[in-house]
């Protein structure tokens, strides 16, 4: 079930009961990323599963990281109803997650990131640029390899054609402009110096094969935070829940059990 949040600007599915679990999806991917893992997690949390602004139906917002972020905190206030929200972030969702943790550090008793991290590389700045670059010089479409690439590993690729096939149409249908400003923003981004401002627990979570957003950025992020743990997920690249979502499950299953305890 869909619902609005945000004074409707964030669309969101619903599903499930109990302690309010939001899932924030990557930039090269959707909301549907979690389709594999999201009704497991609804037997025992109340999963919210936004749409990112600019993503889908909701909203863009004008602005930066920062604006986003304050505006999927009204979204988890909204959907939390006054009770303790679990927030997990893959990829960009991640960065987001972390943003809005650090600009409102009450909006969640938990953090999970995923795949994500506080800053790029030098190399992986550019890498954000040549894609914003591309992305406006010739469309998404001229970048759809490259961003498969940074999804999932080619032996992946070519062991399954059919969620290959709906990823790259997932992809094509983001919005060029809102592509090309996230991609513009974390080419800059940097918030090392303000992750003391995060003082929930994190789990800190990345496929060991992540070229996005590789494993260094995980280790790094878990290390600055106050109160943080870190897992590698074998065999796995950026998006480890539709690669391996039992996996996937296993890895945030502890950490979420302070909470609620998961379905065997």
């Amino acid at each position: 079930m869909d619902r609005l949040f945000a004074g409707g600007t964030v669309n969101a599915a619903q599903t499930g009961n109990g302690a309010p679990l939001f899932l924030l999806h990557s930039l090269l991917s959707d909301r549907a990323s979690f389709d594999a893992v999201a009704p497991k997690l609804s037997q025992s949390f109340r999963v919210i599963v936004p749409e990112l602004p600019g993503f889908g139906r909701s909203l863009a917002v004008n602005g930066g990281l920062a604006d986003i972020a304050d505006r999927m905190a009204e979204a988890v206030k909204d959907g939390s109803l006054g009770g303790g929200a679990i927030v997990l972030g893959n990829g960009y969702g991640g960065f987001v997650a972390l943003q809005m943790a650090i600009r409102h550090p009450a909006i969640a008793t938990r953090l999970i990131l995923a795949d994500s991290g506080a800053a790029f590389s030098d190399p992986g700045r550019q890498a954000f640029r040549n894609m914003a670059t591309a992305a406006s010089a010739n469309g998404l479409a001229a970048i759809t390899d490259v961003a498969m690439r940074r999804l999932f590993a080619p032996e992946f690729q070519a062991a399954h054609p059919e969620l290959m096939r709906d990823r790259r149409e997932a992809f094509l249908k983001t919005d060029p402009e809102v592509f090309r400003a996230a991609c513009a923003q974390l080419a800059e981004l940097d918030l090392r110096d303000e992750l003391a401002k995060v003082k929930m627990p994190v789990l800190v979570m990345v496929g060991e094969h992540d070229e996005a957003t590789p494993p260094p950025m995980s280790h790094e992020l878990a290390a600055l935070l106050p109160d943080a743990r870190l897992k590698i997920i074998p065999g796995c690249a950026h998006v480890p829940q539709l690669q391996s979502p039992d996996l996937f499950l296993e890895a945030i299953s502890d950490f979420l059990q302070a909470t609620s305890t998961m379905p065997a």
